[in-house]
């Protein structure tokens, strides 16, 4: 009896031992379930942060921020008896309107009745001052102020990027702080510093009495968190040498990029065409958004960053690389010369070439398509019987250049652009025999003519390059066998730009040595060759012209440069689709660039004017057109909408702000006395 007594005591005990220590944890170690206790009469307030700013290098601010107010809905605080007519009277919206907003915010996969929504956006000034009057007759919904994006530039909105509302993969990705309604960076500068730019929410619980009306903080604010304004950011972009690239892009396809090759900084990224980013805020954002992605007349692409994105044959700006290559494999010097008598003859194949049998250093003063044909040649047959072997080391000097891989930057989209590996031409050569009678053919040991690795050599073949990795290339070129990765931030926060990988000097495989002949060459064709009409007394130049063959249409107008010759600080690379010979139109946009930034200024005023000038929109819509024919989809378009279409952003925004000020001058005159 005794010993039941005993082990009926114990139990109690024990019992009462965990009930104490429960207690104990709920009463000392968290206030989280007192919140939940008392979640009738607790509101939770998100503070949204100020987003930091975002300044050129020079301290141009470009990006800044407004208010903008919206109506929020917390579904635990809505009254039973509330007065649906005249609330959606006070708010100016129909029942309907208000039942499939509730509807909608309810199906959102993160909704909870205890946390605000978003109700209806875009409330104007006039709007608040009026319904703030009256909204506390309507206490499940409140007036909340959220920082928006304000432009304070009219170009480069693929650079600077937007902010857009989150969407359900966004709050995924980072559950901890993002909720719907909250906005997220969704390309561009915005995009790829959104941690940085976005701050630290702020989080403040109200205590409501039994009517649901505020009483004050919960725990006299113990439990709330601050608000962390997000930290402002400095571009390495100089924005007036970015608007002059924009403007020379007008009505044109193609990108310019300019780099300091010191350092990698990226002093201008401009993509034609252009994206006027005050279309990604107010009240029609929605459906700008909708209108620049959709707008694929004469194959635009407005949202498409060529700078980055599109991935070009580079031409004969490639020369460089296939000697500096074929120089460090040991298939060639700068005095070997080849048989070029003629042009380039091979197993039946002829290009046309320019000049004779010469060294490496005239060749590229010419541009001869025949010398870096035999040169790419001689790099495909080092290793008898096994081409894919020399190939293999040829791509992998060029990835030592940034060529084929991903650059591994600061920038929100990219593309690695594509030099082809042995395997690559094996794939090809496979195929090949399978439509021939060398089904079992060795296609390891493949051809360089059937397959077109042959035309690599002069930039024609399978080499695919973006204009980014173009610069990076000729700043590699310029330092001798190195560079620094280009970004896009300087500093954050007034303090240098901490992230480790753009402080790592790369050294391509290529020996110093072999740049000297390369370097002698660039200034040849400004002294005396293709680019010599770009020609200038104010700084020296070392460059390449490149006219890619395309498909469909004219040739693809492409252009390198470094300068000054002697101690680069800038070099760039521009690309003009279908626009023709290289040192036509791409040669002065990037000449132009170098002479901005190296003297402050434009001195060759015809120059300027012949750019911003011309436009390539009729060889757009003449190769559009005749693609949509040959598709049998072609309708034709009324005059005056494909003008409207037509027309580059940068002019839409110039109209609207015109008509805007006619506007306002008229209602001021008609609200002026008598």
């Amino acid at each position: 009896m005794k010993h039941q007594y005993i082990k009926i005591t114990l139990i109690l005990l024990l019992i009462a031992s965990i009930f104490i220590a429960r207690l104990a944890y709920l009463q000392l170690f968290t206030d989280r379930y007192a919140l939940n206790a008392l979640n009738t009469s607790i509101k939770t307030e998100y503070v949204i942060p100020q987003r930091g700013a975002v300044f050129d290098r020079n301290g141009k601010i470009l990006v800044s921020n407004q208010p903008s107010y919206e109506i929020s809905y917390t579904e635990a605080l809505m009254k039973p008896d509330f007065d649906t007519i005249a609330f959606c009277n006070l708010v100016g919206i129909d029942e309907n309107s208000f039942v499939e907003r509730i509807n909608t915010a309810r199906k959102e996969k993160y909704f909870s009745p205890l946390t605000s929504v978003t109700f209806l956006k875009n409330l104007t000034r006039k709007d608040v001052a009026r319904i703030q009057e009256i909204i506390f007759k309507y206490p499940a919904f409140s007036i909340v102020s959220r920082p928006q994006r304000r432009y304070e530039v009219s170009t480069s909105g693929n650079l600077l990027g937007y902010t857009n509302e989150v969407n359900e993969r966004d709050i995924k990705k980072d559950s901890l702080y993002y909720r719907p309604g909250d906005n997220i960076g969704k390309s561009g500068v915005e995009k790829a510093y959104e941690t940085t730019l976005r701050g630290e929410k702020g989080i403040n619980y109200i205590q409501k009495d039994i009517r649901l009306r505020n009483i004050g903080s919960y725990k006299g604010g113990s439990l709330d968190k601050e608000v962390v304004t997000g930290k402002d950011i400095t571009l390495t972009i100089d924005y007036d040498l970015q608007k002059l690239a924009e403007e020379i892009l007008v009505n044109k396809q193609g990108a310019i990029v300019a780099l300091d090759p010191n350092n990698g900084e990226i002093l201008a990224m401009a993509t034609g065409p252009d994206i006027d980013p005050n279309l990604f805020t107010g009240p029609e954002k929605s459906k700008n958004l909708y209108k620049l992605q959709v707008d694929t007349l004469y194959n635009q692409r407005p949202t498409f960053d060529r700078s980055v994105q599109a991935a070009y044959p580079p031409g004969s700006t490639f020369k460089m690389l296939t000697a500096l290559a074929g120089m460090q494999m040991g298939v060639m010097t700068d005095k070997t010369i080849f048989p070029c008598g003629g042009g380039f003859n091979y197993r039946g194949l002829r290009i046309k070439g320019h000049g004779g049998a010469t060294p490496l250093i005239p060749s590229l003063q010419v541009s001869s398509n025949c010398y870096f044909s035999h040169a790419f040649l001689a790099i495909v047959n080092k290793y008898p019987n096994n081409p894919s072997k020399g190939v293999d080391e040829w791509k992998e000097i060029m990835a030592s250049f940034g060529l084929g891989v991903f650059l591994n930057n600061d920038l929100a989209v990219g593309s690695k652009g594509r030099i082809p590996s042995g395997e690559y031409y094996e794939n090809r050569q496979k195929k090949l025999n399978m439509h021939s009678s060398k089904k079992e053919g060795n296609y390891k040991n493949w051809d360089a003519l059937s397959t077109g690795a042959v035309f690599n050599g002069m930039g024609q073949g399978d080499v695919l390059l973006t204009p980014i990795q173009m610069a990076n290339a000729m700043a590699a070129i310029a330092n001798k066998g190195w560079y620094y990765t280009p970004h896009i931030v300087k500093s954050i926060d007034g303090k240098p730009n901490p992230d480790p990988r753009f402080k790592v000097k790369h050294k391509t495989l290529v020996e110093p040595k072999y740049f000297e002949p390369v370097l002698k060459g660039m200034e040849a064709v400004v002294q005396r060759g293709t680019a010599r009409s770009l020609k200038t007394s104010e700084f020296t130049q070392l460059a390449k012209t490149g006219t890619a063959q395309v498909p469909q249409g004219k040739d693809n107008s492409i252009f390198v440069l470094i300068a000054p010759a002697e101690s680069p600080k800038i070099v760039v690379a521009a690309v003009m689709e279908h626009a023709g010979f290289g040192a036509t139109w791409a040669g002065p946009a990037a000449t132009l660039i170098a002479e901005k930034h190296i003297t402050g200024n434009i001195k060759r005023e015809h120059l300027y004017k012949k750019m911003i000038n011309a436009s390539f929109m009729p060889e757009y819509k003449r190769q559009w057109v005749a693609d949509m024919k040959r598709k049998g989809w072609y309708k034709p378009t009324k005059e005056d909408s494909l003008e409207r279409k037509r027309k580059d952003s940068l002019k839409k925004v110039e109209l609207q702000n015109q008509l805007k000020k006619e506007q306002e001058a008229r209602l001021n005159n008609n609200n002026s006395p008598n």
